[in-house]
């Protein structure tokens, strides 16, 4: 049978099972090792065998568990009802400044867990209500939620860039460092979105009242309750980019940090231990089960010799590397509204990678570029995580419909976030290059 043909079969069997909705992690490697099977026989099993044990020595792998528990954790010690109270005093006198601040606190999670669902669902849960209650409009409110969310797996640490550099074998710090001004690129346009909305139309975002604002002295009073945060995220990122502990190191120094807030806040119990030790336990089972599918897609993928039949359509673009580039961010951004993320890494780096290398692209740069089109993914229709996160928590009146339409301004800030990476790459790359 012809290579050709047999990569149709691949991938038209894959998209076949999940169109059918079966369990990603099943019907990457069921489907892989059949055509191994019938491809090499026998003795390819021994190749993804090799592959898996390989990767499950490697030391970085132990971070992941490790940032999930402190994300766990973080999620219900109570940080988020004293840095949205801090925000609200801050910039509750400014159009837009409840938005604003969510954004901010959003920034502050990211840097504190390395996932999103922690930011959508406590912003959901304390600044939705408080921001419809002083009549903003909801699409505004469900949107800066929405978007804030999605910074978790940008703004280091993040459990994708671990995944994504195991995957391609960059170097963790290196994408932690990259996601530093991109990160905060993407916050600074939403800001300045919101800002330049609420001038012309200010009955979308209107300011408090005169007498609803705090004094300076309780203003100042409120900083204290991003001194914890902030030392969390000095802890972790400022060891890993200080060249102090590796990533995996951090992650664990991030653990005490996240267990140290639950003291300050008296929420430490056996009980919070062990809740989130099972969702840690849960999550990262699904990530392992999806790493092992993914090794065998990538043996029978090279094994049947698709690579460079893949390479040799790929070169057929039009308009050159850019070309190419650019027709992988819209395959990534269309995956990414219907697939979980990181499935969608684990089937379409062993394709992009070789290509973005041989067109001589820093990996680390297109790496960025890759996590944010994740991250637009989590806040997009039909099946964005974000989307079902706020879904879950905000007030019966809100419909789903209400959810999709927030995000499309949104959405278009963040790519022309993402537009403006592509043409300026020091701004994903600098950092790397002075830390590393």
């Amino acid at each position: 049978m012809s290579i050709e043909i047999l990569t149709l079969l691949f991938f038209g069997s894959l998209l076949f099972f999940l169109i059918l909705g079966l369990p990603l992690a099943f019907v990457l490697g069921g489907v892989s090792v059949v055509f191994l099977y019938f491809t090499w026989g026998f003795d390819s099993f021994y190749m993804v065998a090799s592959q898996i044990w390989g990767t499950m020595g490697s030391f970085t792998l132990v971070a992941i568990p490790l940032f999930v528990f402190m994300a766990m954790i973080l999620e219900r010690t109570g940080v988020a009802n004293d840095l949205y109270r801090m925000m609200y005093m801050w910039w509750g006198g400014v159009r837009g400044g409840l938005a604003i601040g969510t954004l901010f606190i959003c920034a502050i999670f990211a840097a504190m867990c390395g996932i999103s669902g922690a930011a959508v669902v406590a912003m959901g849960t304390i600044a939705l209500p408080s921001m419809l209650e002083r009549g903003y409009d909801k699409n505004m409110a469900l949107g800066c939620i929405n978007t804030g969310g999605g910074w978790g797996i940008l703004i280091p640490p993040s459990i994708l860039m671990i995944l994504y550099a195991l995957i391609t074998g960059v170097s963790v710090g290196q994408m932690f460092a990259a996601g530093v001004l991109p990160g905060i690129l993407l916050m600074v346009l939403t800001i300045a979105y919101i800002i330049i909305r609420c001038y012309f139309q200010p009955h979308l975002a209107p300011a408090l009242p005169i007498e609803e604002r705090a004094s300076w002295p309780e203003k100042f009073r409120a900083l204290r309750a991003v001194i914890l945060p902030i030392l969390i995220v000095v802890m972790v990122l400022g060891s890993i980019i200080g060249g102090l502990t590796t990533p995996t190191e951090a992650a664990a120094v991030g653990v005490l940090g996240s267990l140290i807030s639950a003291l300050v806040y008296r929420k430490f119990s056996w009980a919070l231990i062990n809740d989130a030790a099972i969702r840690t336990f849960k999550l990262t089972g699904m990530i392992m089960w999806i790493l092992f599918a993914a090794h065998a897609f990538s043996a029978a993928y090279q094994s049947m010799g698709a690579q460079q039949l893949i390479e040799g359509f790929v070169q057929m673009i039009p308009g050159g590397p850019w070309g190419i580039i650019l027709s992988m961010m819209l395959i990534t951004f269309l995956l990414a509204m219907v697939l979980d993320p990181v499935g969608i890494m684990l089937i379409t780096l062993p394709v992009f990678m070789p290509i973005v290398e041989s067109l001589g692209f820093d990996p680390i740069w297109f790496g960025i570029l890759f996590v944010i089109n994740m991250e637009i993914g989590y806040m997009t229709p039909p099946f964005g995580f974000n989307l079902f996160y706020l879904k879950g928590v905000v007030p019966p009146s809100i419909t789903m419909k209400d959810i999709y339409m927030s995000i499309i301004p949104f959405v278009i800030v963040e790519i022309i976030g993402l537009a403006l990476i592509m043409i300026f790459p020091q701004i994903a790359t600098y950092l790397p290059e002075l830390f590393f």
